[in-house]
């Protein structure tokens, strides 16, 4: 029998109990894959990270849904740097590379515009989009609203920075708030991608110095319905609003703030900043967190 801490961690929020719960266990090596599964079943988080040794980067981390494992999560990235710079073993200012399952990737830290709180900032895989062949109807029906309620300009396609999610673009808040998912009715739909998740947003924002408002639904797979705030989803947001929305940005727009969880009383705020580097889009994502419980478990 093991005993596991798991440390649950509230990301994109400096507030606890809200932004996007996730747990992080900092010494994971002695876990097996089926233990890993069974403790992120058992927290219930959307995402719970297990930290390892790296042989390719300084940290390796896995990330585990209560349904299956996932090749990254935002949010948990947060969640996990947070924890390891509150044991001393990170400092502002230092930069990462860790191992994930959707590559090696680059970290930096620092404070958070001069209140001196540490934050994360996570450069994503690069952005890839695909359309989405399935049928509009069913789709809105899924989510509990009409083909009125989609952007009339902005198309839906599949888009990843390291996981895949169907990007679902509406009118204004009042669609987003509506939202009831059927997502037993996703794999279906989502035909080419039956396991992806969907993320609605909309243009029309309730905090002023946001830009984007987003609602995450899972995959029946995953075992969670709504996922509160999400970093890589956010990620693509941004790369998804260079590459199909120039229209509704700035002039030369390459900085997005993202609110996310209001309709779940989970209020969170994801920066996102998207740049060109060796003539391929790069997403970067940044966001704080705050401790909120320990937990122990038998594995």
């Amino acid at each position: 029998m093991k005993l596991v801490e798991v440390l649950r961690y509230d990301a994109f929020s400096k507030l606890v109990n809200k932004g996007n719960p996730a747990g992080v266990v900092l010494d994971a090596e002695h876990l097996i894959e089926s233990e890993m599964q069974e403790i992120a079943e058992r927290t219930g988080y959307s995402e719970t990270s297990f930290l390892l040794p790296s042989e390719t980067a300084d940290i390796r981390i896995r990330y585990f849904t209560p349904g299956h494992e996932m090749n990254l999560c935002g949010h948990a990235t947060v969640a996990s740097l947070y924890a390891l710079y509150e044991k001393g073993g990170v400092k502002p200012g230092m930069e990462l590379r860790i191992e994930t399952k959707a590559g090696n990737l680059f970290i930096k830290t620092g404070d958070d515009d001069g209140e001196k709180r540490f934050f994360v900032t996570l450069e994503q895989a690069e952005p890839e989009f695909r359309p989405f062949t399935g049928n509009r109807a069913k789709l809105a029906e899924a989510l509990g609203i009409t083909e009125a309620d989609f952007h009339e300009a902005l198309p839906i396609v599949y888009g990843s920075t390291g996981i895949w999610t169907l990007l679902v673009p509406v009118k204004d808040l009042a669609a987003c708030r509506k939202m009831k998912p059927d997502q037993a009715e996703f794999p279906a739909i989502l035909t080419d991608m039956p396991r992806a998740s969907v993320h609605p947003f909309c243009l029309e924002t309730m905090h002023e110095d946001c830009h984007l408002h987003g609602r995450h639904f899972s995959s029946p797979y995953s075992g969670t319905t709504e996922d509160p705030v999400t970093g890589t989803a956010s990620g693509v947001m941004g790369a998804y609003m260079r590459t199909y929305g120039g229209a509704y940005c700035r002039d030369g727009q390459t900085e997005f703030l993202i609110e996310q969880g209001r309709e779940i009383g989970k209020d969170g705020k994801v920066k996102i900043a998207v740049f060109e580097k060796n003539g391929h889009m790069k997403v970067q994502m940044s966001g704080t967190a705050v401790f909120a419980e320990k937990k122990m478990f038998e594995v």
